[in-house]
């Protein structure tokens, strides 16, 4: 059983996240040859407070 843990910054709509977890649960199917019962999705939304890239947190104001 596939399982996909995502993590994204929060404030992402539930449409989208519908739509987002669709797409990737129909691609898994279709490459790995399995039922879409079989494929789990953990979304985890994220502040941008607590998520840094490059030494910078993503709330930071631009440098």
């Amino acid at each position: 059983m596939p399982t996909f843990r995502i993590e994204l910054f929060e404030g992402r709509t539930v449409e989208q996240k519908r739509e987002f977890v669709e797409a990737i649960t129909k691609a898994t199917c279709e490459t790995l040859k399995v039922e879409p019962s079989s494929v789990d999705i953990i979304l985890i939304d994220v502040k941008r407070e607590n998520w840094a890239t490059g030494g910078r947190l993503w709330s930071d104001p631009p440098a």
